[in-house]
């Protein structure tokens, strides 16, 4: 009974990690308006996908770390009621974020579960060392390393632009405009029926932010759209590369299901929720952050990429969500256009993930030893 549970809430676990992740690798070419939201959907799941399949080679450092055996002793790490706990207290935590649109970290959860429901099993025997230097440094150095490589790439890519000559375009805005009905000098509080036709110059939200020359006699529009969405899909690929072994690690410490089979069944969970549930967080990531062009957005996704790659393969448990927050939120702030309130909210929604998975995990934990 407890095994099937497990496998149930795992499987659940990486339903819930695609909901709330799956479109965090694609926010800057949804918010930039390269591509629509189903394109984008599209891409996010097919490059996920691909991403889960090469961490069955590449990632298989982070399946360890997230065994729980550094931090809690070997036979409790191993142990199905003790893993079910883990489970639960992760996919709880993930999908009520997901269900009110907060982009969190599905590794912030998982550490808390382990944390939290250790600590109802074992107490003072988890290994607290080991999880600093393992789990809470990583996580709390990445976001920081993020701000500053998109901030530095970003800059660098600006510098170049401008010596070459090309600059962005300049729009002509068309649109309705409503006016509230004046009567005797006083506005009332409803708007007329009938909209003013306006037109204005910007260059700003409002518009589509452009770039206008060519580069080796090739459109440099053309050129950062394609690198921009190639961008986005190396993001997925890494989101993929990192979070599908830390799910199944799960089950495999439980061996409740084979190697290969674990890693697929994974990998098509977070493919389904992604592609079923990722609305809220979508609108999130992709336009309330920063509003931002091709080639801002570009920046921001090379230097998530290259970082989530890098700490992947080197088995470094590092959280896409917060490194990718951290590369928008970096660029943003060399262009002015971050938005610090919903920065501050998610930090918040962060701060809270590793908690309240605690709580859950040592709840489930004491109740399945109830039962």
């Amino acid at each position: 009974m407890i095994s099937l549970l497990l496998f149930v809430m795992v499987v659940f676990l990486g339903y819930a990690n695609g909901a709330n992740d799956n479109f965090k690798g694609v926010a800057s070419i949804y918010g930039s308006k390269t591509a629509s939201y189903r394109v984008s959907l599209i891409w996010a799941t097919a490059t996920t996908a691909l991403g889960s399949a090469f961490s069955f080679i590449l990632a298989n450092g982070l399946l360890q770390q997230f065994s729980g055996k550094r931090i809690v002793p070997e036979n409790l790490a191993g142990a199905e009621h003790f893993l079910l706990a883990v489970a639960v207290g992760a996919a709880a935590t993930v999908g009520i974020a997901t269900l009110v649109g907060f982009p969190i970290s599905t590794t912030h959860g998982l550490t808390g579960a382990i944390l939290g429901a250790g600590f109802v099993a074992v107490g003072g025997q988890v290994n607290i060392a080991a999880l600093q230097t393992s789990f809470v440094m990583p996580l709390l150095l990445s976001p920081f390393l993020a701000v500053i490589v998109a901030a530095g790439i970003y800059s660098i890519a600006h510098f170049y632009r401008l010596r070459t000559g090309i600059t962005s375009e300049t729009c002509v805005c068309i649109g309705n405009e409503y006016v509230p009905i004046t009567v005797g000098g006083s506005s009332l509080a409803f708007r007329s029926d009938e909209p003013n036709l306006t037109v204005a110059v910007d260059s700003t939200m409002n518009c589509i932010d452009r770039y206008e020359g060519n580069l080796l006699g090739i459109s440099f529009q053309k050129l950062i759209d394609r690198g921009h969405f190639l961008s986005a899909g190396t993001v997925s690929f890494a989101r993929g590369l990192n979070d599908t072994p830390k799910i199944a690690a799960l089950l495999l410490a439980a061996q409740t299901a084979n190697l290969k089979f674990g890693w697929v069944l994974i990998g098509g969970a977070m493919a389904v929720g992604g592609w079923l549930n990722a609305r809220k967080v979508a609108e999130k990531m992709s336009n309330e952050i920063m509003t931002m062009n091709a080639g801002q957005a570009f920046s921001a996704n090379a230097g998530t990429g290259m970082l989530v790659i890098l700490a992947s393969v080197f088995g470094f448990p590092v959280s896409t969500t917060h490194v990718s927050v951290g590369s928008l939120f970096g660029v943003g702030l060399v262009t002015g256009k971050a938005n610090p309130g919903v920065v501050i909210s998610i930090v918040l929604a962060w701060v809270i993930t590793l908690p309240c998975a605690a709580l859950l995990a040592g709840i489930a934990y004491w109740a399945a030893g109830e039962f």
